[in-house]
C-alpha cells in the first residue's frame, strides 16, 4: 500500500469515527490559548499573525517520553527530530537530534533557536543546541514558532523558535511526583520532582536519570540532570524568578552499520542560570532577564572545550489606547569558547588547497587554539499591535541587529490576524529571517570559512484556523513562501577533502501544513498533523512528507493511546551531498496507563509496533519493536 493510499486511510477512518460519535461530543477545544513566545507578552493565540503550535503538558505525558524533542517532532507540523536510538542524541559525528523546521535548520541546528523560559539555549562556539539537556519532566507546556521570529529573538531564530516554559507550582502545599521504568536494552530512566509554595513563594525542583546499553553494539547512553527554579512575588505587581540547572551525559556513537568499528565516545557537562523580574499591571507588561549559560565537552578524538553564552534582554509592553499596545526591547548577547589546538588546511579565498613544497597541502595551526574567542550581539525593537477593528488585529514591528562580526541589519515583521467569526480565524504574515555565521562556521575544524556572509530570507504565509461542531473540533491550515539567501551548507570539497562551509546564492521552500484535534467523546480524544514540503536545494534531515496522528480512549481506570507517524522521501546527506533516503515508513506505537489508586499509576508502553526497518540518520538503523513498562507516583498536599 502507497504512503498516499495509507494517508487518505488514516483520513477516512477519522471521518468515520467523527460522523459516528457525533451526538456525545460534549467537550470543547479553546482557541484562545495564551502565548508568550510570539509577543513576548501574553496575547491571545488567535491574535498572533505568526503561526504558533502549543504543545500541552497532558500531550507531553502522554506521550511516556523522558527526552522532550521526539514529543515536539510528533505534535508540530512541519517540524521535525532526527533519532538514532531508543534514547540519546550525541554530539560530534554520527549525533542525532537535528530540528528541522519548513526544510530550515543548519550546519548541525543553528536555524533554530530553542529557549527554556524565553533565554536562548545554544552552545556558544558551535551555536547549535544540545538535544539530551531537554526533559519533559520539568516543561509545562511548549510553544513554537513555524517560521521566523528574528524580530524577537535574533541569532538562530531564524527558521523557528521553540519556546519551552517550565512548571511551576500552581497552589500553596506540596506536590511530589516520582516515575521509574524499564524497557528492551537495559533501559532505566527515574526522575523526581517536587513542588512547594507557601503565600508568595514557590519552588519547583527535579532530577532525572536516563539510561540505556542501547540496540546497538557501542551504543550506550547516560544522562544525570537537575533543575530548580525559585519564584517570589514581590507585591501584586513584581515578582522574581530564579533558576539553575546541570546535566551530565556520557554517550557512545557506534558508527554506520557498514563500518567496522565504532566512532566516537563524549562526556560533556552542561549548566544554565537565570534571573528575570517581571512585572504585570493593567496595562503594563514587561521583563528584565539576565541569563548564563554554560558547558565543558570531551570526545575521545582528543577535542576538549569549554564554552559560555550570556545576555540581559528587557522589554516593556504598554497599551498606549484601549485598542493599541507597544512593546520596545533590548538584548545583548555574548558568546564564545575555547578548544583544543585546530589544524587546517590552507586554502585560498574560492576554497582551493594552497600547494606546498611538492604539490602536498599546506596545513597551519588555528589561531584560536586554546585562545577564548567570543561574538557579540546587540539590539533594539519594536512591536506594534492594533485591534483595528472589534475582530481585525494588525501586529508590525522592526528590529535593529548588530552582530560585532558585521554589520547593522533591519529586520522587519508585519501581519493580520482576522477573527472573522467566534469559530473562525484567518492570518497572514511575513516576516523576515537573519542569522550571521557561527563562530564554529567562521574558524572552527576544517570546513570552516571566515568569508561567510549572514543568511537572510523573507518568508510568507497564510492561515485558517477552524473550529467546528461548536467548538469540539479544531483544524488548521497552513501554507507558506521561504525565500532567500546566503544559505551556508557544506560543499563537497573543489580539491581533497576536506570540505567548506560555503553561502550557496538563492533558495527556495514552500508547502503546507494541517493539525486537526477533536474530543469526538467524553472519553475520546483525537489528533493528527500533516506537512509537505518543497524544497528546490533540499535540506537533510527533512521528509517531504509526515503524517502523524494518534487516538486516546479513556475507560474508567484505564487509558489506551495508539499512534501513527508516516514518513516519506526522507532526504539524509551522503558523501556531502543531498539525496531521498527513505522513501517510506511507517512507525506504530502505543501505551496503556493503569490508574492503580488515587496517586499510582501503572503503564506500558510499546514502540515500533510494526517492527519497521529504517533509517533516520543515514546508517544508523533504529530499533525495532521495543518494550518498556514503569510505575509513577502523584502525591498532593494543600496547605
Amino acid at each position: 500500500m502507497s504512503s498516499k493510499t495509507k494517508a487518505l486511510a488514516f483520513c477516512i477512518i477519522f471521518l468515520n469515527t467523527w460522523l459516528y460519535a457525533q451526538p456525545g461530543l460534549s467537550d470543547t477545544i479553546e482557541l484562545d490559548e495564551v502565548v508568550v513566545t510570539g509577543s513576548k507578552v501574553e496575547v491571545a493565540r488567535k491574535n498572533v499573525p505568526l503561526t504558533v503550535s502549543v504543545i500541552t503538558q497532558e500531550e507531553i505525558e502522554q506521550s511516556g517520553e523522558s527526552a522532550l524533542l521526539p514529543v515536539i517532532s510528533q505534535q508540530v507540523p512541519g517540524l521535525f527530530v532526527t533519532e538514532r536510538g531508543v534514547t540519546g542524541f550525541g554530539v560530534s559525528n554520527g549525533a542525532a537530534g537535528q530540528i528541522n523546521i519548513r526544510g530550515l535548520g543548519g550546519n548541525p541546528t543553528t536555524q533554530v533557536l530553542i529557549l527554556i523560559d524565553g533565554h536562548p539555549q545554544f552552545m556558544g562556539m558551535m551555536g547549535h543546541h544540545l538535544p539530551d539537556a531537554y526533559v519533559s519532566s520539568d516543561a509545562e507546556k511548549v510553544e513554537v514558532i513555524r517560521g521566523p521570529a528574528s524580530i524577537l529573538y535574533g541569532s538562530n531564530a531564524f527558521g523557528g523558535v521553540i519556546n519551552i516554559i517550565t512548571k511551576k507550582q500552581k497552589h500553596d502545599g506540596i506536590t511530589l511526583n516520582a516515575k521509574a521504568l524499564y524497557g528492551s536494552y537495559d533501559t532505566r530512566k527515574l526522575s523526581l520532582s517536587a513542588g512547594y509554595r507557601k503565600k508568595n513563594l514557590s519552588v519547583f525542583a527535579s532530577v532525572n536519570h536516563d539510561q540505556t546499553d542501547g540496540h546497538r553494539d557501542s551504543s550506550d547512553f547516560a544522562i544525570t540532570n537537575g533543575y530548580v527554579k525559585t519564584a517570589y512575588k514581590i507585591n501584586e505587581h513584581i515578582s522574581a524568578v530564579a533558576d539553575f540547572s546541570v546535566a551530565a551525559f556520557e554517550s557512545k556513537d557506534p558508527g554506520i552499520d557498514t563500518a567496522s568499528a565504532a566512532g566516537y565516545s563524549i562526556d560533556i557537562m552542561r549548566g544554565k542560570a537565570a534571573l528575570s523580574i517581571e512585572n504585570r499591571y493593567n496595562s503594563l507588561e514587561g521583563a528584565l532577564k539576565l541569563y548564563y549559560n554554560f558547558g565543558e565537552h570531551d570526545i575521545s578524538d582528543g577535542w576538549h572545550s569549554n564554552d559560555a553564552m550570556n545576555g540581559i534582554m528587557f522589554y516593556q509592553g504598554i497599551k498606549v489606547l484601549e485598542k493599541i499596545t507597544l512593546t520596545a526591547g533590548y538584548d545583548f548577547m555574548e558568546y564564545g569558547g575555547k578548544g583544543s589546538p585546530i589544524t587546517t588546511v590552507l586554502r585560498d579565498e574560492n576554497g582551493v588547497i594552497i600547494p606546498g613544497p611538492g604539490g602536498r597541502p599546506q596545513f597551519q595551526t588555528s589561531e584560536l587554539n586554546n585562545k577564548w574567542v567570543s561574538i557579540q550581539n546587540h539590539a533594539f525593537y519594536l512591536n506594534y499591535q492594533h485591534q483595528l477593528f472589534p475582530n481585525l488585529t494588525l501586529n508590525a514591528g522592526i528590529r535593529l541587529e548588530e552582530n560585532s562580526s558585521y554589520d547593522e541589519e533591519l529586520i522587519p515583521q508585519a501581519g493580520l490576524a482576522w477573527n472573522a467569526t467566534p469559530f473562525t480565524t484567518f492570518k497572514s504574515s511575513l516576516s523576515k529571517g537573519y542569522r550571521p555565521p557561527s563562530i564554529r562556521e567562521l574558524f572552527l575544524f576544517p570546513p570552516a570559512n571566515d568569508a561567510l556572509e549572514p543568511e537572510r530570507m523573507m518568508n510568507y504565509e497564510i492561515s485558517w484556523i477552524q473550529q467546528w461542531h461548536n467548538k469540539k473540533i479544531r483544524t488548521e491550515l497552513t501554507t507558506y513562501l521561504c525565500e532567500g539567501d546566503n544559505r551556508i551548507i557544506m560543499v563537497p570539497p573543489v580539491a581533497p577533502p576536506p570540505p567548506i562551509y560555503k553561502n550557496t546564492g538563492n533558495f527556495k521552500n514552500m508547502g503546507v501544513e494541517f493539525a486537526g484535534m477533536a474530543k469526538l467523546t467524553k472519553n475520546l480524544r483525537f489528533h493528527a498533523n500533516y506537512s509537505y514540503i518543497h524544497m528546490d536545494t533540499p535540506l537533510a534531515g527533512t521528509p517531504e512528507h509526515n503524517l502523524f496522528a494518534a487516538a486516546t480512549y479513556n475507560l474508567k481506570k484505564l487509558s489506551f493511546n495508539m499512534s501513527l507517524q508516516q514518513i516519506a522521501n526522507l532526504y539524509t546527506s551522503i558523501g556531502g551531498e543531498t539525496v531521498i533516503f527513505e522513501k517510506y515508513y511507517a512507525v506504530a506505537g502505543a501505551k496503556i496507563n493503569y490508574k492503580a489508586t488515587r496517586n499510582i499509576n501503572l503503564f506500558v508502553i510499546a514502540d515500533n509496533l510494526l517492527n519497521q526497518k529504517y533509517y533516520i540518520n543515514y546508517g544508523y538503523p533504529m530499533p525495532g519493536i521495543n518494550f518498556s513498562a514503569g510505575i509513577s507516583v502523584n502525591m498532593n498536599k494543600d496547605f
